[in-house]
């Protein structure tokens, strides 16, 4: 597939050798060409940056680009170019790396963030780092103002809650630009991802709460539509059930829950989903465990049921400080595997290596009383 600023880039590779541009001759502005090719001023300004390294035209500041005086041996230039791909360290000065993350929380995030940190660090690389606070148009925002500042090499980016089509991503995977996902891949974005084989590790805790003796589980989440981490664990959740005698065993299902979304969390939310979670309950009084998506889910859950001896909360992650929370039987993500994988992942393609598009990290699970 021809990237949209490689399609910009040969055609003015092409005018260049067919002497329609000559050296010193000025090259379309970042403005004409977006209007030309219709694309973005990101998109255009990606391809007159390749022409530069590639040493086919000179940006001067103020005035634009212009062609050498001094061309290459135009034979040994291929198309398309590849300029965009270049090492992480320029003449020895570290690249900047940034990294877009809805928020952290001792529970789900700052292991990851600082595994990225240290792996930047070791490879000489500075990171930005740009909160979301799980707002779709934030996200957007920062995806688009940090390539087009030019100062970032790659991205690494743990997309929000329901994003399905991000323009800003989409966009940067269409240009070609550096893009590492982590925690889910985005359906429909061919781009790589770091993150749990979230459908194993829901069917591996369901399975460990069948094992223990319960018959009727209930899954508990905010809306899955869309989110690709909530999808795969309530698919993996049903998938436990599917060899199993029915009317003996029973997969519920609680999808509505809303306040521990981003920037969500009010008091009006939360009694909401205490309400919820209350009617559910005298719905179903045969449910003796609940799965939760998330940690602070299952605080939720904790502090809506009068939990009787015999019923189990689980969830995905937990605090290692029991004074953080609760704890619980949970899956525990290997979040400093997933940042190492994120950063060498975008290291290989500022090197211009393929790189898989699906990377799965491993997972394992803890009792409660093994924190």
């Amino acid at each position: 597939m021809v990237l949209l600023y490689e399609r910009i880039s040969t055609h003015v590779l092409e005018e260049i050798r067919r002497g329609v541009l000559g050296p010193g001759d000025r090259v379309a502005s970042e403005t004409e060409l977006a209007a030309q090719f219709e694309v973005s001023r990101i998109t255009s300004k990606r391809a007159l940056e390749v022409l530069r390294e590639a040493g086919l035209i000179e940006r001067i500041r103020g005035k634009g680009s212009f062609v050498v005086k001094h061309l290459p041996d135009l034979e040994g230039v291929t198309a398309p170019l590849k300029g965009a791909l270049r090492p992480a360290r320029r003449n020895n000065v570290p690249g900047m790396i940034a990294l877009v993350v809805p928020d952290v929380s001792e529970a789900y995030g700052l292991e990851l963030l600082q595994s990225i940190e240290e792996r930047c660090a070791d490879e000489g690389a500075n990171l930005i780092v740009r909160r979301t606070r799980g707002r779709q148009a934030d996200e957007e925002e920062a995806v688009e103002s940090l390539v087009a500042s030019g100062e970032v090499d790659g991205l690494i980016v743990f997309p929000v809650h329901g994003d399905f089509y991000n323009a800003s991503l989409l966009r940067q995977v269409l240009d070609g630009f550096p893009l590492v996902l982590v925690d889910r891949h985005l359906s429909g974005i061919p781009v790589s991802a770091v993150h749990t084989d979230n459908i194993a590790a829901s069917r591996a805790l369901t399975e460990r709460l069948i094992e223990r003796g319960h018959r009727h589980i209930a899954f508990v989440s905010p809306p899955p539509l869309n989110t690709s981490s909530i999808e795969d664990r309530l698919e993996g959740f049903r998938s436990a059930f599917a060899d199993r005698e029915l009317g003996s065993y029973q997969a519920h299902q609680l999808t509505e829950l809303r306040s521990t979304l981003p920037g969500s969390f009010t008091p009006e939310s939360v009694r909401s989903d205490l309400e919820l979670i209350r009617a559910f309950r005298s719905r179903f009084p045969e449910v003796t465990a609940f799965l939760a998506c998330e940690y602070n889910l299952a605080r939720m859950l904790d502090r809506a049921l009068d939990r009787p001896r015999d019923l189990v909360i689980s969830c995905f992650d937990s605090p290692g400080d029991p004074i953080a929370g609760p704890p619980f039987l949970h899956v525990r993500q290997n979040q400093r595997e997933m940042g190492r994988q994120a950063v060498d992942l975008l290291f290989a393609q500022l090197r211009g290596e393929s790189v898989p598009k699906l990377s799965l990290v491993p997972f394992k699970l803890v009792d409660a009383d093994r924190n």
